[in-house]
């Protein structure tokens, strides 16, 4: 008994820094300054459109743009298109819930560590 929970703690932590690991690289590392501003619904984007230019509805295509990073990178590393899916969206509403002031940026990444947490100890434990 003891065996089994060793490796399913190990898998767990593994899987664990394997997802933190992809939310660096796609909240930060490959998040630009178009994706970071835009994603928010009404934000001020004459620096990239000019002042008269500025197209409506920016901010479905950008946050979709990256919380698909996010999704496509947890589907890689778990080898589950739910839990990519389950990401896709959860990383959309966070970022929605702080892009309107509801939640705070340490909230955030809380949010999404936690559901980084939750993907490996549903996968690593054996629940599914």
């Amino acid at each position: 008994m003891l065996d089994h929970l060793e490796i399913g703690l190990e898998a767990v932590a593994t899987l664990f820094f394997a997802l933190v690991i992809l939310h660096a690289l796609a909240d930060f590392a490959l998040q630009n300054e178009f994706i970071a501003l835009s994603k928010v619904p009404g934000a001020d984007l004459s620096c990239f459109f000019g002042t008269e230019n500025q197209p409506k509805g920016v901010w479905i295509y950008s946050l979709a743009a990256h919380s698909l990073l996010h999704g496509g990178g947890v589907w890689l590393i778990t080898g589950s298109p739910l839990f990519g899916l389950v990401e896709f969206f959860l990383h959309a509403v966070i970022d929605l819930l702080k892009s309107k002031e509801k939640i705070n940026f340490h909230s955030d990444q809380l949010c999404h560590l936690t559901c980084k947490l939750a993907y490996a100890i549903i996968i690593g434990s054996g629940m599914v």
